[in-house]
């Protein structure tokens, strides 16, 4: 991903056809295939002074893909008046210099840290022999099993980042599953019975903390069948993913 700023100084009494016309052209940017998100900022201490935030897919789908593509047309022809008011304009590259800030929880503390997540785990693999699709799948678990699952999980959902420093982090997750051929009914019943299990032990049930947890479970297994397919390939070099309140990219398979 590739982050344009533009900064824009506008003259008093302009101020509200500007964002009207980049109220009309953010049309543009929300049809454009090259276009991640965009967002406009107006200073509170000068008023004038603006600056627009796009993510691109990359430098080159900006300036060859967007601006040679049929958007392009009428996204110019709403800011050409504000052309001349343009200030800077560059592109960023992002480092690995980014996280959330202390203002909002991470869902590992919402969800009441270690001990939460070790009730849950406990309490799901607990019922996991005596399930007739899922026993299967489990066969030879080891005890420490889902004391591990829960470090898993609390290292996704932002806690402390113990699964890397003991177990071997993403790729080691990864090779758990190779070879296992998980089908969807075992998918769909490991997240079935674990959402449920977060209710027996008494994990939050606010709306937003049950969507993220249901978004993280859906996506998690889904990669976890196929990483388990007899023709997967082997685990990427990447971390483990960071789970918040938002939600995760489209998987590309890399």
């Amino acid at each position: 991903m590739i982050i344009e700023y533009l900064r824009y100084r506008i003259p008093d009494g302009g101020q509200a056809a500007f964002e009207d016309a980049y109220r009309r052209a953010a049309k543009s940017l929300a049809a454009a295939e090259q276009c991640h998100d965009y967002e406009l900022a107006r200073a509170v201490d000068e008023p004038g002074s603006y600056v627009l935030r796009i993510v691109w897919t990359s430098a080159e789908a900006h300036l060859q893909g967007f601006r040679a593509g049929p958007h392009f047309a009428a996204f110019f022809a709403e800011i050409r008046p504000y052309v001349e008011s343009i200030e800077e304009m560059r592109h960023y590259a992002r480092t690995e210099v980014a996280g959330p800030g202390g203002a909002v929880p991470t869902l590992y503390e919402w969800a009441g840290g270690a001990a939460a997540l070790a009730r849950l785990t406990e309490a799901f693999y607990a019922k996991v022999p005596g399930d007739d699709l899922l026993a299967e799948v489990f066969a030879g678990m080891s005890p420490d099993h889902p004391a591990h699952v829960a470090a898993w999980l609390g290292e996704v959902f932002g806690g402390p980042a113990e699964y890397t420093a003991r177990h071997g982090g993403h790729a080691h997750m990864v090779g758990r599953h190779a070879g296992r051929a998980i089908t969807e009914p075992q998918r769909h019943r490991w997240v079935s019975l674990l959402l449920a299990t977060a209710d027996e032990v008494g994990l939050p049930a606010d709306p937003e903390f049950r969507a993220a947890l249901a978004g993280y479970l859906e996506w998690g297994s889904r990669l976890a069948v196929a990483f388990s397919a007899p023709d997967a390939g082997p685990a990427a070099d990447q971390p483990v993913p960071r789970w918040g309140w938002g939600s995760a990219p489209p998987w590309t398979g890399s």
